[in-house]
Parts: C-alpha cells; sequence; structure tokens
C-alpha cells in the first residue's frame, strides 16, 4: 500500500481530475435527451453478449459478435447529433465556463431580472415564456430558435416579448447568464391530465420540464398569472415575491434585496402610458 502511494505522481492526479472532468461533462450532455436510451441499450448489448459468453449460447453470441465488430461506425450514427454539440462546446472555448458555471450572486441577478419582467408583462397582459437551464443541457431546442448570445436583462426581453417583436412568439433559452436564444419551438406536451385550459405556451413550459430539468416561466397573455413549470408539473404562483422565492430555490441562490436601479426601472415601465403623454 505505502509503495503504490509513493509511486502516485501530481500527473497521475492531473489525469484523474480531466478525466473525471470529462466524464461528467458527457453525462451532463446525455442527461435528459434520447442519447441516455441509447446508452442503455448498448449496455443491455453488453449484457446480453456476456450472458450468451457465460450460458455457451452460440447462436445468439455468434449475431452480438457479428453486431460488435460494427461497433464504431453504430456509434458515429447513432450518436451524431451528440457529438456535434460536444465539438462545436469545445471549438467555441466554454468547457471550462461551463463547468464552473455562475456565481451565486450573478444566478440571483438572473432570478432578479426574471422575476422583474414576468411582473411587467403579467401587468400588461403580454404573454411570455423563458426557460432556464440547469444540468440537463439544451442545445439542441436553442439551436430551432434565434441565437442572441446577450447578457440577461429585463429590459431586453421586455422588448423581445413585446406584440410587435417577430419573435414574441417563442421561448427564449437562459443559461447561466446569458440569453442564448429566441423564438425557440419547445415540445408540447402530452400528458392527458393537462387540462383544457391550459395554451400552446403552457403546453410548450410543462413539455420542456417533462423532458429536462429546466425551469420555465410563463406569463398568460388572457389572464395575467404567471406559473412555473418544473419536473413535469407547472404551477401558478400567487405573486412575484412568491416567484422570486421560487426561483431562488430552483437556481440554488438566496432572495436578496431589490436594488435601487432595477425597482426604479420597473416603476418606470409599470407607470401607466397616460402620464407619459402628458
Amino acid at each position: 500500500m505505502n509503495g503504490a502511494l509513493a509511486d502516485f505522481r501530481w500527473r497521475d492526479g492531473l489525469d484523474i481530475l480531466l478525466v473525471a472532468v470529462i466524464v461528467y461533462r458527457v453525462l451532463v450532455m446525455f442527461k435528459g435527451t434520447r442519447a441516455v436510451q441509447m446508452v442503455i441499450g448498448l449496455g443491455a448489448l453488453v449484457a446480453a453478449s456476456v450472458l450468451a459468453q457465460t450460458l455457451e449460447l452460440h447462436g445468439l453470441q455468434f449475431i452480438l459478435d457479428s453486431l460488435w465488430s460494427l461497433w464504431v461506425i453504430v456509434l458515429v450514427v447513432l450518436f451524431q447529433p451528440e457529438l456535434r454539440r460536444a465539438l462545436a462546446w469545445v471549438g467555441q472555448g466554454r468547457a471550462l465556463s461551463s463547468v464552473f458555471g455562475a456565481s451565486r450572486r450573478e444566478r440571483a441577478q438572473v432570478v432578479e431580472e426574471v422575476a422583474s419582467v414576468a411582473e411587467t408583462l403579467a401587468i400588461r397582459r403580454i404573454g411570455a415564456l423563458m426557460v432556464l437551464e440547469r444540468a440537463t443541457g439544451l442545445r439542441q431546442y436553442a439551436e430551432l430558435g434565434v441565437p442572441l448570445d446577450a447578457i440577461v436583462s429585463a429590459d431586453l426581453l421586455t422588448t423581445i416579448f413585446l406584440p410587435y417583436s417577430p419573435l414574441h412568439d417563442g421561448a427564449v433559452f437562459i443559461q447561466s447568464t446569458r440569453i442564448v436564444a429566441a423564438g425557440c419551438f419547445l415540445p408540447l406536451s402530452r400528458s392527458a391530465q393537462v387540462g383544457r385550459a391550459l395554451g400552446t405556451r403552457h403546453r410548450a413550459a410543462l413539455g420542456i420540464s417533462e423532458e429536462t430539468d429546466a425551469v420555465a416561466v410563463t406569463v398568460s397573455e388572457e389572464t395575467g398569472v404567471i406559473s412555473v413549470a418544473v419536473d413535469g408539473h407547472i404551477d401558478p404562483v400567487a405573486d412575484t415575491q412568491a416567484l422570486r422565492r421560487r426561483l431562488h430555490e430552483l437556481v440554488g441562490t438566496t432572495a436578496t434585496a431589490t436594488a435601487p436601479r432595477t425597482l426604479l426601472r420597473s416603476v418606470m415601465r409599470l407607470r401607466p402610458r397616460h402620464h407619459e403623454e402628458a
């Protein structure tokens, strides 16, 4: 035992750390996607191959051995979307930033911006759908929208969802502290328990929460009610403070007092229109 520890070098520790980071990123990338089912299927084939060899099932073993001879081509074909996104992710130089992520203060600021714009749009009865990425990557959905790569701002989000904006009908994806895409289309929930009162926007929020661990915030255009969808459930929130508490809980931050600049900006947006014209 002591001899093994004596032979342990700092390069071995670095090697273990790099492998752990790569494995972690691969698991995060595959989590919540169809690749998970494919990996499970490959694991079942491996188990069947071992079982056939142990029980000497020569016919089954011959079929499985023939299949494994083409395993490289099979993996490339099956995991083509995931491999393409992984190479693009590495090429953009976002490896370290994705591993360490944003600080708690930055995430708390994102929550404040989202809650502020939700309050503004709810009072004006303007529909909205904002999706906050957590552990599961949402690139396959964000790639269907218009790329933005902008800092999360209540003013920008309000502009996107105004009725005359060409992107107001789609969803906005927020990754860490950036708005990565707007005008995105989401999978609609097919749950039989969803009432007919829920419109397309709410069904889309529920659908993305069923397939990933993302948090979807919706604002109803008809009623102005704000709802939060997560883990396959969608629930309305009583007010903006309840929304803030819920989002802070889901993204792992603590609620902070609203900054004076953010508060003043919210008041200016909520001011009646006839006062502006006077």
